[in-house]
């Protein structure tokens, strides 16, 4: 299921027309080598995503199942965030119009919609200046700076969300990329209360919503499934 819902992340990320320069990873935990992670072959563009065209990443970087490659940054990022996260099951991250836009002003979000309110009080920052991850040093930095979060952005970079399922990760990613549209094309959006943000939040702020919004998108974008297989 979870290599599935990988393969499913990425044709969805595909058919939102991200990751088209390479750009971005979504990697799902090994359930029995959970230091391990798998991910998309380098090379393989997101709408293309199979199970088969998945490498399995070891702790050092190899790849240890598959005939592909992978991107360095992917495991650069990954691995460390993974290692800092036994909850999560999943990162996801790729280089999205608003997201990467809104990450430039190095602040978190406002509640200035209704899906905001997922993010508001689950989000970090990391500030650094290290734009292009050169190793997993960078990668332990990133760690850090998610923390417990859901939603990380990184600074002049783009967005990055962990998730306990692969569906919730990718799921809340989409949220985030459109909660990020609100903040570039509203700046002056006038954010509700606190307090209508935890009302609001109490329903958004659930693993549960992340899962269905994957579902959705994947009936959209990815209407037969068996195309990963």
């Amino acid at each position: 299921m979870r290599k599935w819902q990988c393969a499913i992340g990425y044709r969805i990320f595909g058919g939102l027309r991200w990751g088209q320069m390479g750009d971005g990873h979504i990697s799902s935990r090994d359930p029995f080598d959970p230091d391990h992670f798998w991910i998309l072959g380098f090379g393989v563009p997101f709408r293309e995503a199979t199970i088969d065209a998945l490498v399995k990443v070891s702790p050092e970087g190899d790849v240890v199942e598959g005939s592909l490659g992978i991107n360095d940054a992917a495991y650069y990022i990954h691995s460390p965030v993974l290692a800092a996260r036994p909850d999560a099951v999943c990162a996801a991250h790729t280089h999205t119009p608003y997201g990467t836009a809104f990450s430039a002003l190095v602040e978190p979000f406002r509640a200035v919609s209704q899906e905001s309110t997922a993010f508001v009080f689950n989000q970090s920052i990391f500030d650094d200046e290290e734009l292009d991850i050169y190793s997993t040093e960078g990668g332990h930095r990133i760690g850090e700076a998610v923390g417990s979060t859901r939603l990380c952005f990184l600074r002049n970079h783009g967005m990055l969300t962990v998730g306990s399922t692969v569906a919730e990760a990718v799921g809340f990613f989409v949220m985030a990329e459109r909660v990020a549209e609100v903040h570039i094309k509203a700046p002056l959006a006038k954010a509700i209360s606190d307090e209508g943000a935890k009302k609001v939040g109490q329903i958004l702020d659930d693993p549960w919503v992340g899962n269905a919004t994957f579902e959705w998108l994947a009936r959209d974008l990815v209407p037969d499934p068996s195309v990963v297989h």
